[in-house]
């Protein structure tokens, strides 16, 4: 249903059976699946893809312009994932010319107030807590969980699987299925329960406490520790995972305990 008092422009694809509520305004060159509903007061901008399935709550401005003074215009896209719900005040800007699009995954919740600058990628399962703040080309991994009011440094990569602590400053990467917290953000052990949740083994568990282990609770350097790593402990997905995180991270990663 969409409401009389609502804006729809011309051009913007509905898909079928989507709620558009009174005042909510929905620019051109917009794309929103089947059985999404648009809240009071909320403005769809140009360039933006929602998903099937979604829920925009009333205030969110999703696919405004990025705040970036090098943005010149150029037609890029703010697109949002099936089943993610994007509560009151969410603001998603679109992309700029280094990566022409934002993108925010399925099975996500955003809530309130958070802000997704310009060319960040979230990808699916991701939970943000209230008033979190992710700069210009921030990756999240999946499954990940950020506490609320925590502001994330512009190309930061937040691994798959970690916890967050509400009220962080971060800085450097966070490697995956680790809780990252305390005063300046650091390593606080792995993040059992969540992996628990999503039914890794106990082995699986194991394995992730050894390489952790060697890479924050002895006084090896990141480099040792790798060499440490793939000499002791035996090839794995996990293992794997977090060593690559590693080796690939250009900021560095948090401190260990």
């Amino acid at each position: 249903m969409i409401s009389p008092l609502a804006y729809v422009h011309p051009d913007a694809r509905l898909g079928e059976n989507v709620e558009v509520a009174p005042f909510a305004c929905i620019e051109a060159n917009v794309q929103i699946g089947d059985h999404t509903s648009i809240g009071s007061n909320a403005t769809i901008c140009s360039g933006t893809r929602i998903g099937r399935n979604c829920r925009v709550f009333p205030g969110a401005v999703i696919g405004a312009i990025p705040q970036d003074l090098k943005f010149q215009g150029e037609d890029t896209l703010a697109i949002i994932g099936d089943n993610t719900t994007l509560r009151e005040f969410v603001t998603v800007h679109r992309g700029t010319a280094s990566k022409g699009q934002t993108v925010v995954g399925s099975n996500c919740l955003i809530m309130a107030y958070c802000h997704v600058a310009h060319d960040v990628l979230i990808k699916n399962h991701v939970i943000m807590s209230n008033a979190t703040q992710l700069a210009g080309e921030v990756v999240v991994e999946d499954w990940a969980i950020i506490g609320g009011g925590t502001l994330v440094h512009q190309f930061t990569h937040i691994g798959e699987h970690v916890m967050v602590q509400g009220g962080s400053k971060i800085n450097k990467d966070i490697p995956p299925y680790i809780i990252a917290a305390r005063e300046p953000i650091q390593y606080c052990g792995i993040n059992s329960v969540g992996l628990n949740r999503r039914a890794f083994t106990p082995e699986q568990i194991h394995t992730i406490q050894q390489v952790y282990r060697l890479y924050f609770q002895s006084n090896l350097n990141m480099t040792q520790a790798t060499e440490r790593v793939l000499a002791e402990i035996a090839p794995c997905a996990e293992r794997d995972a977090i060593v690559e995180f590693i080796k690939n991270s250009p900021r560095g990663v948090v401190k260990g305990i």
